[in-house]
């Protein structure tokens, strides 16, 4: 572990033993809100400080284990010997966990999120590819017991959809797919194509987390303009019945969002209007993130939906993603929903960007 990440430790481990103090102290009590305040902080602390604990007790266990084979005694020697592995083995799991708390947490990571894919350049092999990109996130979805409600969805005129909004709900749904945000590339031979030529087409995909109601920016509604009509395409099978479909656009933005698939425009208006706060709360994060990416030397991303991450390239069955520059041969498999092999190296990195991002803090 960086000597920086230790220093920061010894202070962590210190302000523990300040608020368990804090905790017994009579006018702390009298005060609710500051012993609530305290109280979750014990809270986050405590599992670090067992586990700074314990991985004190291995590091020890380990330097006399080290000494012992150094001893001269052939038996106890041959125990430290049979010792060492479990030990060291223990003490890289201990790292490793108390280098995962040390992050510091993102409040949306817990979260849902709004999912929104949008065909880009490749005519009506991009809407196919739009398409992929949704089953590919649905079948990822189902396999973790997520649910996923199609807001909004225009198909495109051979498949697939020229843009496609969907709520994504779950546990820790917005960790998992918060490193989709970008433009997607496919490179293959379209079913449209009669001559067999590698085609190469676009998809865009934001994700976007939802927001509380309790921290949702505040909407002015003199700032909107609500626009309700039939829907249409996908979901909307009570075409020339009801005007429930609703577009709200924010006016100092330009932001458009909309909704069609209940049959009620009430419930339609307040989908969208939730997918407004998640859009323009969105914006403000992506702002924050572009303003620090300068100090993060391993930045996965951020987010913006102009940034190539990953090509699908059929021909060779290979999925790249240009980020962290991870190639791997399992096409088929990660189109049919199993993301981990490329969302997981994903996580990864931005975890070790931002353990060096600490050490240089400390340093």
């Amino acid at each position: 572990m960086h000597k920086a990440l230790l220093s920061r430790l010894d202070s962590l481990v210190e302000r523990f033993e300040e608020i368990t103090a804090l905790l017994s102290d009579p006018e702390v009590i009298a005060d609710q809100d500051r012993f609530q305040r305290l109280s979750r902080e014990y809270a986050r602390l405590e599992a670090l400080v067992k586990n700074v604990d314990a991985w004190h007790e291995t590091e020890k266990a380990l330097e006399e284990a080290r000494a012992l084979l150094q001893d001269g005694d052939p038996e106890l020697a041959e125990l430290a010997r049979e010792e060492l592995p479990a030990l060291e083995a223990r003490h890289e799991e201990l790292d490793a966990d108390i280098e995962r708390q040390l992050l510091p947490e993102d409040p949306n990571d817990e979260g849902d999120v709004f999912l929104e894919i949008r065909a880009g350049a490749g005519g009506d092999e991009a809407a196919i590819f739009a398409g992929d990109l949704f089953r590919m996130y649905a079948r990822f979805a189902e396999t973790r017991g997520w649910q996923v409600e199609v807001l909004s969805a225009s198909e495109g005129e051979h498949g697939g959809y020229r843009e496609l909004i969907s709520r994504i709900s779950g546990d820790a749904v917005y960790s998992w797919l918060k490193f989709e945000s970008g433009a997607h590339r496919v490179q293959r031979v379209p079913v449209t194509e009669t001559q067999g030529r590698i085609h190469t087409s676009a998809a865009t995909v934001a994700v976007m987390p939802v927001v509380p109601a309790a921290e949702a920016p505040e909407i002015n509604p003199g700032d909107l303009r609500v626009d309700t009509f039939r829907a249409s395409g996908a979901g909307g099978q009570h075409v020339n019945k009801t005007d429930s479909a609703v577009r709200i656009t924010h006016l100092p933005t330009g932001v458009v969002v909309e909704c069609q698939e209940e049959r009620s425009q009430h419930k339609n208006r307040a989908r969208a209007m939730d997918l407004l706060a998640a859009r323009l709360a969105d914006d403000v994060r992506r702002a924050q993130v572009e303003q620090t990416a300068a100090s993060r030397k391993a930045l996965v991303g951020t987010g913006d939906r102009s940034d190539r991450i990953r090509t699908y390239n059929f021909p060779q069955g290979r999925v790249t993603d240009h980020r962290i520059n991870l190639t791997v041969h399992q096409l088929d498999r990660i189109m049919g929903g199993d993301l981990e092999p490329v969302v997981v190296p994903l996580r990864q990195a931005d975890q070790a960007a931002q353990l060096e991002a600490l050490a240089e803090q400390g340093a």
